[in-house]
């Protein structure tokens, strides 16, 4: 049987993989979902390259989800009137919300975020640029913040500004990522990502709003502030899943802070029942590289060693010059890692009770799997992916097919770490040949042979959602 890699790829739509030709080949190299970034292009662009991606997958006859990344408040410095200064250390700096908007230069520059004075106090440290310029805050003269810099550098138009340890006041959706939101339904998007929430009322505002826009879209809450960290628990379960994304996140808590932190979400999101995907620099480097470095290699080893669900790729896909190569190479790495016996085996929820029969039997389904050394596949007839996903929080080198005949469940799947769509609607067959069915399906796609073991889960009841009561263990037919 074909050796599937359990970890899944998304990457980021743009410039890099606008043909048709790239995108089919990266495809094949092993990308699983698309990103969607409202920080960037127009309507027009998004549509288009949503539609490339259906016709791409429909010409491979895969499933590929797509999330639609929301901007958030972007802090942001303005514009300088030669475009760039050279900021000295020691020397005195001032941010002022009341300066006209490209009249910047090497004493002062305005910001967007009128806000921003309100927000910090003497002694603040104010990160520039992704904390490449480091300012200390010394006084506020109304609409302007006095600083003092304390690592210089250079300093371009447009810079975005964090403040060390968070507290920035900033709402999660703005006036354009509720346009965008709209955009997105209207695309068919399968995820929505939310960028910069502090808790779980963020996402509870986002779920409100697809309501009102008779949407079902699940919500991926990226934690990248203090105040997200600190209400970590919170927000994975008010929301659909979460991102670990590590650019904005490292600013504000500090390099040193950031693995632990990291580690300690993909660990809660686990716990919790919810998939998480772990965000920026996986492959950095293969912006302008065909290989990556080994400190590349590691950093995408160790998430998958985690237990995150996907890895995800940024400018290397959208703008790099390597877009096919890299995904080659995180599918590699994922696939090392995969092999170590590690990510074969868990604990998780051993002592636990259950409320949900559904749950139950999936979690019962996974014990008996990972113990009965013969399954090789495991088929979970479902209509809203739920079991699947309680299944791929263990641990097993186990596939996990989604049965299911709902377009929106089959995408959605394919960001759950181990979990492999295919189209089946089981109203069409009757309960007694119901099961032979599906197991037929995997063996006619080459995933099973004659006398392999299969574990297939299932509702009495066919074709509802909730009621997956009962597991079987069936052998392949000749």
């Amino acid at each position: 049987m074909h050796k599937l890699r359990r970890t899944k790829i998304l990457v980021t739509l743009g410039p890099a993989c606008d043909d048709a030709n790239t995108l089919i080949n990266m495809i094949k190299a092993g990308v699983d979902a698309v990103r969607i970034n409202f920080s960037h292009g127009e309507i027009d662009d998004h549509q288009r390259r949503v539609e490339c991606v259906h016709q791409c997958a429909s010409e491979l006859n895969k499933q590929i989800a797509i999330l639609a990344d929301l901007q958030g408040p972007k802090i942001r410095i303005a514009r300088f009137r030669e475009n760039k200064i050279q900021l000295k250390q020691g020397s005195e700096f001032t941010l002022d919300a009341e300066l006209k908007e490209t009249e910047g230069d090497k004493t002062q520059v305005g910001i967007d975020y009128k806000q921003l004075p309100e927000d910090v106090k003497a002694g603040d440290r104010l990160l520039l640029d992704d904390g490449r310029i480091r300012l200390i805050v010394k006084q506020i003269a109304s609409s302007r913040i006095l600083c003092e810099v304390e690592v210089g550098g250079e300093l371009s138009n447009n810079k975005g500004i964090n403040r060390l340890g968070g507290g920035l006041s900033a709402t999660a959706l703005t006036a354009k990522d509720k346009k965008d939101l709209i955009t997105a339904v209207s695309l068919g998007a399968d995820y929505l990502a939310l960028s910069f929430p502090r808790d779980a009322n963020d996402i509870d505002e986002a779920r409100r709003l697809l309501q009102q826009a008779n949407s079902t879209m699940h919500i991926i809450a990226k934690i990248e502030r203090t105040e997200a960290v600190n209400n970590i628990d919170s927000i994975i379960n008010a929301a659909d899943g979460v991102m670990v994304a590590r650019g904005d996140l490292g600013v504000e808590i500090g390099d040193a802070e950031l693995v632990v932190v990291q580690k300690h979400i993909i660990q809660r999101a686990r716990a919790l029942d919810k998939p998480v995907i772990t965000a920026t620099q996986m492959m950095e480097s293969m912006v302008n590289s065909p290989v990556p470095t080994r400190a590349e290699v590691s950093d995408v080893a160790n998430a998958v060693l985690d237990g995150t669900d996907t890895v995800m790729l940024s400018a290397e896909s959208a703008t790099g010059l390597y877009p096919i190569e890299t995904v080659a190479a995180l599918d590699r790495v994922c696939r090392g890692a995969e092999r170590q016996k590690s990510t074969l085996t868990s604990k998780h929820r051993v002592e636990c009770q259950f409320k949900r029969v559904d749950e139950a039997i999936a979690m019962a389904a996974m014990y008996t799997a990972n113990h009965f050394a013969n399954v090789q596949a495991i088929i979970a007839l479902t209509e809203s992916g739920s079991t699947p996903l309680w299944m791929s929080r263990i641990r097993s080198g186990i596939p996990i097919f989604a049965f299911s005949r709902h377009l929106e469940t089959e995408r959605r799947v394919m960001l759950y770490r181990g979990v492999y769509p295919v189209h089946f609607d089981p109203t069409q067959y009757t309960e007694d040949s119901v099961n032979d069915a599906a197991v037929q399906c995997l063996v006619d796609t080459g995933f099973l042979v004659a006398n392999q073991w299969v574990l297939l889960t299932r509702g009495d009841i066919i074709g509802v959602d909730g009621h997956s009561n009962s597991m079987k263990l069936l052998q392949a037919k000749v």
